[in-house]
């Protein structure tokens, strides 16, 4: 039983309607459709407060909804594992292109046309989402904020509410125009960047971010003893069909690897090893 199952289950039991629940959780009634007809699939349970509110809209135990999205969400990581890394729109480069500071824009665009969809532009694209997705979750809950970036976008607030909640689930993969457009171009002022070191610098609009600055640091280390190993990359060692041609000199390469509060998923590890095995990424 998946999610929009059980949501039209239980308003069939109380006798509700579609119509309802989207004021319930103060979402456009079209989102709420899309999500029941899967034609969209359910966020991902950490990044979103609509299972909250719609369990308690229904009645139904804390927690189910969420469970139930989570399962339904794995299932369709293992349908997607064939399918290769999307490189992002033209509109999304040319936008995190020209947020760059002038001086260093030439040297990074030449490093992005070399290598599409490479790792200099996944690892600028995945912080400017950062920044940007820490401010919107923490502002999730604030009405007068969501009603001063749908005046921005021209949006209805339960039309913003909707682009939120698809924005805080999405990623480096994912990313559409709609999520540049109506959050990082508002967003995000600028960014600059070290090529040596790959500190990253993103300074917020001072409008919608509380603290405007954000710095983002990668500092070789020595390995630590004991360090917990993330759910995610379980998961990927534990499936066969993601990880049975995974070498141990990759897996060891993604055991390194270290993240914020975001937790990375099984379908992450096996794209970066297919990006580890890109020539494309790689200078002799």
């Amino acid at each position: 039983m998946d999610v929009a199952l059980v949501i039209k289950h239980r308003l069939s039991e109380l006798g509700l309607d579609q119509r309802n629940l989207a004021g319930a959780c103060q979402v456009t009634e079209s989102y709420v459709s899309q999500l029941l007809t899967r034609k969209k699939a359910p966020p991902a349970p950490g990044r979103t407060d609509l299972y909250d509110r719609m369990g308690e809209f229904l009645k139904l135990p804390s927690g189910e909804l969420s469970r139930l999205a989570e399962v339904q969400r794995q299932e369709e990581l293992k349908k997607k594992v064939g399918e290769p890394p999307r490189p992002l729109f033209k509109e999304c480069r040319d936008l995190v292109l020209r947020k760059c500071e002038p001086e260093r824009q030439m040297e990074v665009r030449r490093i992005f046309e070399k290598e599409p969809f490479g790792e200099l532009e996944r690892l600028v694209t995945q912080k400017l989402l950062d920044a940007a997705q820490g401010v919107a979750k923490d502002e999730l809950g604030s009405e007068e904020w969501l009603r001063l970036m749908a005046q921005l976008s021209a949006r209805t607030y339960e039309q913003m509410r909707v682009a939120m909640l698809e924005f805080l689930d999405s990623d480096v993969f994912t990313v559409s125009i709609e999520n540049c457009v109506a959050f990082l171009n508002p967003m995000i002022d600028s960014w600059d960047i070290d090529v040596k070191t790959f500190a990253i610098e993103v300074v917020l609009n001072r409008r919608l971010a509380p603290g405007s600055l954000k710095r983002f640091e990668f500092v070789e280390q020595q390995p630590q003893m004991a360090v917990p190993v993330e759910p995610g990359l379980e998961q990927f060692l534990r499936d066969a069909s993601l990880s049975g041609d995974a070498t141990e000199g990759e897996i060891a390469f993604l055991r390194t690897l270290r993240f914020g509060e975001r937790r990375p998923t099984p379908l992450y590890y096996y794209r970066e090893v297919q990006n580890l095995r890109d020539p494309l990424h790689f200078t002799e």
